[in-house]
């Protein structure tokens, strides 16, 4: 491993990762709205075609909110003005045009358009910027704290258990912010205004529920996150020591790189984290009462209804996303870092 030309300074962290979960949510946040409507829609009926067919369908019904063909007299209108040519019409292409003239006219329902699929995301900004700097300051924290002085250089192992405790720092943030997320994006594809938005949902379900209502989903984020976080910077670490050419420090890393090492450390988080956020997911929209003995009631009703490959619904989702969204924090956490160690070396 390359040798580390500056102290660790938990602080810089800090504010660095702040910057970089900003550039993770802004990039992320559209196929993040995909994989939690894809994780909690409900089981097709028998004979009945799922909700979602999968990630690209829900991407594009979340773009173009379809709606159903109940009134052929349109259809008939549309037949008529092709009188005298054979044309097997496509209803689902018919019924987007017919979407269109009723957004036009302000009838019927409406285009969400982009602004569906950055639905919520005024909670993760929130939420993700003060979790995001926790995270790296606890990263920064668990390898100051495994060090006997500042020249050392951690162990892979070393790098993971500081990870972890990354994990352990964000959940107090992290888990408030999904639960409210989750609601509003789950919200936004049920077509219900039950919230205003992110102040009116966490202001609700305070009222219904207390603080427990707020922090519900803690002990999946918890599972989610620790091991997950430990992947995420050892996989980084790992990358960015790979990457750098011989006799460079790994400071000198490349903007190119510095994207590849950040997506591939997103991909291999998420491939950690996927089954316990489906559970997570699940369980946060979930009616009071529910699931009374917690994360084991949702796992069980998965399997036993959907079997065990519903443990990673939203896959595509989640890796489409998680190579940019990584890789635009890694990248957005070492240009904040750079700036702090120009305009403040000693913090």
């Amino acid at each position: 491993m390359a040798d580390q030309v500056k102290p660790i300074s938990p602080l810089k962290n800090l504010l660095a990762g702040g910057f970089g979960g900003m550039c993770l949510v802004f990039v992320g946040h559209p196929l993040d709205t995909v994989k939690v409507r894809l994780q909690t829609q409900p089981p097709s009926l028998p004979g009945q075609p799922p909700m979602y067919s999968g990630t690209f369908d829900c991407f594009r019904k979340t773009l173009i909110r379809e709606i159903a063909f109940r009134n052929r007299s349109y259809f008939q209108f549309f037949q008529q003005c092709v009188r005298g040519q054979v044309f097997l019409i496509n209803v689902e292409v018919f019924c987007y045009l017919k979407a269109l003239l009723s957004w036009k006219r302000g009838k019927g329902r409406k285009l969400q358009g982009i602004t569906g699929l950055y639905r919520g995301m005024a909670a993760p900004i929130i939420g993700v910027t003060p979790m995001f700097a926790v995270c790296f300051f606890g990263f920064g924290l668990g390898k100051k704290l495994q060090q006997k002085c500042p020249e050392d250089v951690l162990s892979y192992p070393q790098l993971f258990a500081a990870g972890m405790l990354s994990g352990v720092f964000t959940t107090g943030i992290m888990t408030p912010g999904e639960r409210i997320k989750c609601l509003l994006q789950i919200q936004a594809s049920s077509g219900d205004t039950k919230y205003t938005g992110p102040l009116d949902c966490a202001k609700k379900v305070y009222q219904e529920s207390g603080i427990r209502g707020i922090y519900k989903g803690t002990v999946l984020t918890l599972m989610r996150d620790v091991p997950a976080s430990g992947m995420y910077f050892m996989t980084y670490e790992w990358l960015k020591n790979i990457f750098t050419p011989e006799g460079k420090s790994v400071n000198e890393l490349s903007v190119p790189r510095i994207l590849v090492a950040g997506g591939i450390a997103g991909i291999f988080n998420w491939a950690v984290a996927i089954p316990p956020d489906v559970l997570k997911s699940r369980f946060q929209t979930a009616p009071p009462g529910k699931y009374p003995n917690g994360f084991k009631d949702v796992l069980r009703e998965l399997i036993r209804d959907e079997g065990v490959t519903s443990l990673y619904k939203g896959f595509n989702a989640v890796m489409i996303r998680a190579f940019p969204a990584n890789a635009a924090c890694f990248l957005g956490f070492e240009v904040a870092m750079k700036f702090l160690n120009w305009a403040t070396p000693n913090l």
